[in-house]
Formats: C-alpha cells, structure tokens, sequence
C-alpha cells in the first residue's frame, strides 16, 4: 500500500507540474515577428497561428485576395465579421480624435511609398487631388456591406490590424480558460495574470532612436502590467530621407503629409490592443498637448508620450495611473 501511496502522490506531483508549465510560441507575421508566452497543459502553437491568419485573409492589404483589398479594387462590398469589428473601432477613434485617426488613408500612404504601392516624394497637386478620397464620411456600412459613398477610397488598415491579431489570441485564451499570458505581435501587446517568474508581466517602452533595423534598442521605462494592452507608435522605425530631410511613416490624413508633430514615440495602455494601436497613431497625428486632454477625458485609457520641447530637450509626460505600474529601477 505504501507504494501505490508513493505512485499516487508522484502522479499529482507530475501532473500539477504539467498545469503549471509555461509554453512558448515564435514566428513571423504581418511583416513582423511575434511572441506568445502562455500557462496551459495544451499546446496552441497552431491555433495561435490561425487565429492571426484570421487577420490576414480580412484586413491584409498585401494579401490580394482578403476582404480588404478586394473592397479597395471595387470587386465586392462585402465584408466579414473582423473587417466590421476593424470599422467600427476605427470610427470611433477617428471620431473622438476629431479625424486625426482615419483608416481611408491609404491613397496617401501609398503615395508617400509606405504602402502596398512603391512611390515616394509626391507632388502638392498629387496630394490634393487624393484628399477628397480620405475621410471616413466617405464610406457607410450596411450590414454587411461597407458602400464607397465616393468611389476611389480605399482602406488602410495596417494601424489597427496588428493590434486586432493580439486580440484574437488574447480572446482564444479567454475561451480556453488561460489565465496567465502575454502576445506581442511586432512591439503591439496584450497580457493577462502573471508571468512564469510569478510577477506581472513585465513590458519595456523603447526610447524613440532613429533605427529602421532595431538593432540598438534602448528601454524609456517597464512597466509591470497584469492585464490589458500596450501600443507604441513612433517614427523611428519606418521612415526615409531625402535630401536630408526626414518622411515619416505617419500620414496626417487631414493634411496629406507625414507628420511633424513634438511627439516622438506615443504608448497606449487600454483594455483591448486594437484600441491602444489606433489611439498610438493618432497621438503621433495630434501632438502632445492635444494627446493629453484626450487621455485625461476618458478613463479607460492612459498614455506615455516622449516628446521634444521648444528648446530641443526630450521629455516625458505619463497619465497618473500608468505612472503607478513604472517600475523603479
């Protein structure tokens, strides 16, 4: 009997130690590298991948045949369930940050050479002509048709995709009854409980260095986060120059022109990345005094913004809730 006692205690001890166990999932998409770290006895490498594909065949516009670009080659006004979730988010941000966030952009991002298209330098006139397709007044959905109210908009989704593909796999966990993960998707991120140090997640903000390649990462601050998401959008990673003046990978969709706002790297911390992602993009449009009061009027996001002052100095500016997850060094 003592033996079977010593077999039984074995087999809990084995598997409690299976229920504990932390997995790790890698690999490329959108362009981008992610990183999944989760607590489950089930391995989901592979419905981690599905779900981030689910984002692929709706909102890639480099995929020639997802929902997206279809919609923008006029072929079909039909949209799925991820293409509404995207709109609808989307013009709620493009309506709180009084246009600043606008996913009909893409002609303009495309014609600046950061889009699925190669072109650089526009001409003035070439930018006016393209703004009367930008704005979200021009496109109405209906059930599960998106009408071009004006015919030549088209879609970019590439600000707010990203983060959707984190969410996807944060609610996979959610349905699966994981209670402790983190998903970065290319920087974008979302964590849940713990990590397997037994500790909040603990997530580093870059310093806005001028590095296309990444290769010299420096970390503005951690924070130690047990739920929610965390988007930065900067313009130090994609951007060119030419003739020595710098063009950013953020267009201002009310101007037609990359940005040159004070802000140098914009983090957002909200309940779901989708939300972070396109508010990060925004603030970049926005600039930082107008960033502030809008994170200062809704409570379900905060911010961090790295800018630089009139004499050229960099400095910070956090809300007061992130500032008590920082962690000292």
């Amino acid at each position: 009997m003592k033996k079977l006692g010593i077999i039984i205690c074995g087999l809990v001890l084995v598997m409690g130690c299976q229920r504990n166990v932390y997995r790790f999932s890698e690999g490329s998409v959108y362009g981008t590298v992610y990183h999944v770290s989760y607590q489950s006895e089930m391995d989901y490498a592979v419905e981690i991948r599905q779900e981030m594909e689910r984002v692929n065949r709706s909102l890639s516009m480099f995929n020639k045949n997802s929902v997206i670009a279809q919609w923008n080659r006029g072929e079909s006004e039909q949209v799925d369930s991820l293409f509404v979730a995207m709109y609808e988010k989307a013009r709620e941000v493009n309506e709180v940050t009084g246009g600043a966030f606008d996913v009909t952009v893409a002609p303009l991002v495309n014609a600046w050479g950061f889009g699925f298209k190669n072109e650089k330098l526009p001409s003035d006139e070439k930018i006016d002509s393209l703004l009367q397709y930008v704005g979200m007044d021009k496109v109405q959905l209906e059930g599960e048709r998106l009408v071009k109210l004006v015919e030549g908009v088209q879609m970019d989704a590439s600000s707010i995709a990203k983060g959707l593909g984190v969410d996807l796999v944060a609610e996979f966990f959610d349905r699966k009854g994981v209670q402790n993960y983190m998903i970065e998707i290319g920087g974008e991120i979302r964590v849940k409980g713990e990590s397997n140090k037994q500790r909040p997640w603990h997530i580093g903000v870059d310093k806005p260095i001028d590095d296309a390649t990444a290769a010299n990462r420096e970390l503005q601050l951690v924070l130690a986060l047990r739920e929610g998401a965390l988007a930065t959008s900067g313009n130090y990673r994609r951007f060119y120059v030419v003739d020595g003046k710098k063009y950013s990978h953020t267009i201002n969709p009310r101007t037609g022109y990359p940005v040159q706002q004070d802000i140098l790297g914009a983090s957002v911390y909200a309940p779901t990345c989708m939300e972070a992602d396109a508010y990060a993009t925004a603030f970049m449009v926005l600039g930082t005094e107008e960033s502030k009061k809008i994170v200062l009027d809704n409570p379900h996001i905060e911010a961090c913004f790295i800018y630089q002052n009139k004499q050229g100095e960099r400095e910070v500016w956090m809300s007061d809730r992130l500032k008590t997850l920082v962690l000292e060094e």
